[in-house]
């Protein structure tokens, strides 16, 4: 990632239209864990160990395309992100930060990338990067395009031409603006393989020398997890292959090392089920970033009033079995409930016990927004400011492994006991654990190798992180209680 020197204004607060200065920025050291890859089972950083991510979904302003440059009224109000948010993150055991970028603000014009853009994406990778945050960049739409629905391709990329270009405020009109007709033949040109219509071809293959100029930009950012590769698809999977292929290739021509995230149609978020892979995915980056979101988009109210663990485990073992079947690791790149939901703090309970027990990496929806149902870590007050929501922040505050040193077999927190287990095929080598320890944990805490008692173990103020050492051949256990 070539480091630039960007105004203070422009990396605390990212504002649209600021004029990043081309000077590199001040180095930073990265972490000698920051490389994250992939054994086609399990995340694994450089020195082996299993990397579980506990992360959050952030739109930023300036970063999130919904606004206009011919008076056309913003779709929404989304707010700025500096590195105070960062570093909260990582004060709550939010280890990567899943970050929605869109074509229409890397490409705006066919051919001609706009790298003032793309500063302010590096802002970001830079802010999250000093806290220690990996950042995923992700190739996010909504309704195709911000000219006809919420975000995504820019104005020459849609095909046919839109019949009539819309603005906001976006409300509550989304959904029908993915149902509409100009949306989804947009749709249906971009993604179906039609002898009789190359649009798609011409399209796909913008979109792909679009991202491998992005990955140009990030090559070699270790703090950067990988790219999603297209956010919630509307199309019939079996044209995903070909699509996931072509800007996987690409990616590749100038980045060997960053994951590759994929997503099966947004259809999966309602029918909970994706059709199982006849093959592994093609490239050993892989990894599969499935959307999760039981009783979320429905009048759910009454099955939320009684909800239990088995509402939603099935669509967490559905998705596990298809990152199985792709040969991939799992990685849910969004999931979670309105904060004023019924049961909130119990269905977030209950997420995170299966991502446990799963030893799955997983990405919440959202950090801190007001403009669609409230959801979030923080809420907004009427002049601006922002609060955070205790009862959120209570629901996300738990112990887990961020890197294991070992073979994993189960790991498991109670919540009511606060007592957190590791169990594992240990290894002969002296590599520590790291495991997060939140900063609602009580002060003083013991952890136990095996049944004996360790030296009392100093957790990081910043990050939460403690370094455990249990090492050692056969089946281990590490489990922290509060003392």
């Amino acid at each position: 990632m070539t480091r630039r020197l960007l105004p203070l204004a422009c990396l605390f607060s990212l504002a649209v239209g600021c004029d990043p200065a081309p000077a590199p920025l001040d180095p930073y050291a990265p972490p000698s864990e920051a490389w994250v890859g992939s054994d086609r089972r399990h995340l694994r950083d450089d020195t082996g160990r299993v990397v579980i991510l506990r992360g959050v979904n952030a739109r930023v302003d300036g970063v999130f395309d919904v606004t206009f440059d011919d008076g056309r009224t913003a779709l929404e109000e989304i707010p700025a992100f500096d590195e105070t948010d960062a570093r909260r993150m990582r004060e709550l055991g939010l280890s990567v930060l899943r970050l929605p970028i869109n074509w229409s603000g890397v490409e705006p014009t066919e051919g001609t990338f706009d790298e003032a853009y793309l500063d302010r994406v590096e802002a970001v990778v830079a802010a999250c990067a000093r806290a220690g945050v990996h950042v995923i960049v992700d190739f996010h739409q909504d309704a195709y395009s911000k000219e006809i629905g919420e975000d995504g391709a820019p104005l020459w990329a849609i095909h046919p031409a839109p019949e009539m270009l819309l603005e906001g405020p976006l409300g509550d009109s989304l959904p029908a603006r993915i149902a509409s007709a100009q949306v989804q033949r947009a749709y249906t040109s971009f993604f179906v393989d039609d002898d009789e219509d190359v649009e798609d071809v011409r399209l796909q293959a913008a979109f792909a020398r679009m991202a491998r100029h992005v990955a140009a930009r990030f090559a070699d950012e270790p703090l950067v997890l990988g790219y999603d590769l297209y956010n919630e698809p509307i199309t019939a999977d079996r044209y995903l292959v070909a699509f996931h292929d072509r800007v996987s290739r690409a990616i590749r021509e100038v980045d060997a090392r960053h994951l590759l995230l994929f997503e099966p149609s947004a259809t999966r978020n309602f029918t909970e089920r994706a059709p199982l892979a006849r093959a592994p995915f093609a490239d050993d980056g892989g990894v599969y970033a499935v959307h999760l979101y039981t009783f979320a988009f429905s009048d759910s109210r009454a099955e939320l009033e009684r909800l239990t663990r088995a509402d939603l485990e099935p669509n967490v073992e559905n998705a596990v079995n298809e990152a199985a079947r792709w040969d991939v690791p799992l990685l849910v790149g969004e999931w979670g409930i309105g904060p004023d939901a019924p049961n909130a703090d119990r269905y977030v309970r209950f997420m995170h016990e299966l991502f446990d027990e799963r030893l799955a990496s997983a990405a919440v929806w959202l950090w801190k927004e007001e403009s669609q149902g409230r959801w979030g870590f923080f809420e907004q007050a009427p002049d601006g400011s922002w609060t955070e929501r205790p009862a959120v922040i209570a629901a996300h505050g738990r112990v887990y492994a961020e890197r294991i040193a070992g073979e994993p077999v189960s790991m498991r927190y109670d919540a009511d006991t606060r007592v957190f287990e590791l169990a594992y095929e240990g290894r002969t080598d002296t590599a520590p654990h790291v495991i997060y320890v939140p900063v609602t944990y009580p002060e003083r805490f013991v952890v136990r190798c095996d049944g004996a008692p360790l030296d009392p173990p100093a957790r990081d103020a910043a990050t939460g992180r403690v370094e455990v050492l249990c090492a050692g051949a056969g089946r281990r256990l590490v489990r922290i209680e509060p003392e």
